[in-house]
């Protein structure tokens, strides 16, 4: 019996971490969607907020590789989770159909969460390298106007426009589940909240990744090509 109890208190505090880092996340995420926002509204917001972030201490180096851990973290837990999940199940019913049980998205957290993956490597690799090179390996003088062209830079190629805009849907696709599932691990159930929650994260889900794609698109629109 207490070996049982064990293992359950081991896994539910497993979904729970799972979820607090989910929910880091998706703070993180309304933050960087609003700065990223200006871009469209105004350049000098923009790189005001930018310059902000960029060359804040606290920011670059306290919060920043909390950010890293959070996002590794989640992802290997996720992976965790989606492992013992299938070994919990090795034989699958013969008479099994997922849709009737559980929705797409539900069913493919794990694949929306490599591309996902996979685009972070590629963001990674793509603006934050080259800020580091900037700042700290070639040591150039700060420059507080430089991020609106950087960001028009970057959206001016087609492929990687697309390749954002494809990221997002799959963020989105996650969000879908994601956003709910965070918010009932840490206990979020009760029936009074339960709707609002759900109707908040569906939204979320949608407007976020949606607001992304539009920044990219508005700036390969309206860039100097």
């Amino acid at each position: 019996m207490s070996t049982n109890s064990g293992l359950l208190s081991s896994s539910i505090a497993r979904k729970f971490a799972m979820a607090l880092s989910a929910l880091f996340l998706i703070v993180f995420l309304l933050q960087h969607f609003i700065i990223n926002f200006t871009s469209v509204i105004s350049e000098d917001a923009f790189n005001s907020s930018s310059h902000f972030m960029g060359t804040n201490p606290l920011i670059q180096f306290v919060m920043q590789p909390i950010l890293m851990f959070g996002v590794v973290f989640h992802f290997i837990m996720g992976f965790i989770l989606e492992a013992r999940n299938r070994g919990a199940r090795p034989q699958k019913y013969a008479m099994y159909k997922g849709s009737a049980n559980s929705s797409w998205m539900s069913r493919n957290m794990i694949w929306s969460g490599l591309f996902i993956l996979g685009f972070l490597a590629f963001h990674l690799w793509d603006f934050w390298l080259p800020e580091m090179n900037y700042k700290y390996v070639q040591g150039n003088p700060e420059d507080p106007t430089r991020y609106f062209g950087e960001v028009q830079h970057m959206f001016a190629n087609p492929i990687r426009v697309i390749v954002y805009c494809l990221s997002f849907v799959f963020l989105a696709l996650h969000l879908l589940h994601g956003f709910q599932s965070a918010f009932q691990s840490i206990g979020a159930r009760h029936p009074k909240y339960t709707p609002a929650i759900k109707a908040f994260g569906k939204w979320y889900a949608i407007l976020i990744p949606a607001g992304f794609i539009f920044i990219a698109v508005f700036h390969f629109l309206n860039g100097n090509h």
